[in-house]
């Protein structure tokens, strides 16, 4: 048993879905189990929708969802020249019900408004890619995640049941998948014990398909993409990226904590505890090796690998009373941050002073100025970056602060971090 994992990228138009059944036809030996993300950029516009819902705006609401029902709609016409295939029927009842979801009663729960639509992007994506592959001759089975993957209520967060899920799949997913070779199913999305939807949380379908792999005991999981595997660095921001051919668990894990985007930092873990190996490949050139994440560290030390966060801000707290910072005092700070959402990148603290920096796209700065004016003076800089390199040394130090001013710097023997400014 092997797991496979397509993103909206390889699954955005028509030729891309085409490319997936190519791609599946290279692994006739296997057993699959096909996790695959909504389609393009559509769960974007699936947040449009819920907003508009949100609000009331009923016009906009139809208009998104009629949208949809075309993108999807051409890509269908495209795959199926024919309007009698059952999918055409499928695809206009799906988005029938969801007009019709603005005339229902409206939860007070957003987050629960938000799954319940959000996720029907990835339902339309694998009806239309398994429609594709039954006809292309392969031997598929739709299975619905929403039925199989057990979370808590925490809407758009969910936290996975482990012990409940591997007991639903193994019982129940199994023995339905027994006489197929392909099971197609959707990523990022789960039930609750009364079978309302939730969602893993943005980007979870690699999350999905690592679920999947850890309780079905698969070989191995590969994540497609439109890159060669893992590179060392983000070509947006880096010349003469190098591909890491093979590295650990744990550098993984440490390289997606510290906001490398390629692997989502839920996926890894589980497929550590149980040893399968993670592929990341790509859907443009399969037969390329991609990179292997396994076991063995030997292998993590021969690349540096740099991680760039761009429009940092680093702000700074201190005691009004000039008192010590002290444990009340960060625990009174983190209860806070918490719970206005915000996601620390770094942190560091001096006897007088509490620093932590974070992205500016996900707070605005001056709510945590009045959020804690009363008991510190804050000072704050925005228009930063933030940059890790792990493996590093002197040389690699020097590729990245030229012309920088640095503001905070950590080290351990592995990695460095630093704050930096650009001087003009």
């Amino acid at each position: 048993m092997k797991v496979f994992k397509f993103g909206g990228a390889s699954v955005k138009d028509a030729q891309a879905v085409r490319n997936v059944s190519h791609i599946l036809s290279l692994f006739t030996q296997d057993k699959l189990i096909v996790v695959i993300s909504a389609m393009g950029k559509t769960t974007n516009a699936m947040e449009q929708i819920v907003d508009a819902l949100w609000k009331r705006d009923e016009k906009k609401y139809q208009e998104l969802v009629e949208e949809r029902y075309q993108f999807h709609l051409n890509i269908v016409g495209d795959l199926f020249p024919e309007v009698h295939f059952a999918i055409y029927h499928e695809l206009e009842t799906v988005f029938d019900r969801l007009k019709d979801r603005y005339n229902q009663p409206l939860s007070d729960n957003f987050n629960f408004e938000y799954d319940q639509i959000v996720s029907i992007g990835e339902v339309i994506s694998t009806m239309i890619v398994e429609a594709f592959l039954k006809e292309e001759g392969h031997s598929t089975i739709w299975i619905d995640s929403r039925k199989y993957i057990r979370t808590n209520h925490t809407y758009r967060e969910g936290e996975v049941d482990w012990g409940k899920t591997e007991t639903i799949i193994k019982d129940q997913l199994l023995p339905e998948f027994k006489l197929k070779r392909i099971a197609v199913t959707q990523g990022f999305v789960g039930h609750t014990s009364e079978g309302f939807t939730t969602t893993l949380g943005r980007e979870g379908s690699d999350f999905s398909a690592a679920i999947y792999a850890y309780c079905t005991d698969a070989d191995s999981v590969t994540i497609w993409k439109d890159v060669p595997g893992m590179l060392n660095a983000d070509p947006k921001w880096f010349d003469n990226t190098v591909k890491l051919d093979k590295i650990s668990f744990k550098e993984a894990i440490e390289l997606s904590y510290y906001g490398a985007t390629v692997i989502h930092p839920k996926t890894i873990k589980p497929l550590q505890n149980k040893g399968i190996e993670l592929h990341v490949k790509s859907f443009i050139d399969p037969n390329a090796k991609g990179t292997t994440i396994q076991a063995s560290g030997s292998f993590d030390h021969l690349v540096p690998s740099f991680i760039f966060k761009m429009d940092q801000v680093l702000m700074s707290f201190t005691p009004k009373d000039f008192s010590f910072i002290v444990e009340q005092n960060l625990g009174d700070i983190f209860q806070s941050l918490a719970r206005h959402g915000v996601k620390i990148n770094l942190m560091q603290n001096s006897a007088l002073s509490f620093s932590i920096v974070f992205d500016r796209s996900k707070i605005d700065p001056m709510q945590l100025l009045e959020l804690f004016k009363h008991q510190y003076e804050v000072r704050y800089n925005e228009g930063l970056e933030l940059v890790t390199i792990r493996h590093y040394d002197q040389a690699t130090i020097d590729r990245v602060n030229v012309n920088k001013d640095i503001l905070v710097e950590q080290r351990t023997r592995q990695t460095i971090r630093m704050v930096m400014k650009d001087l003009g």
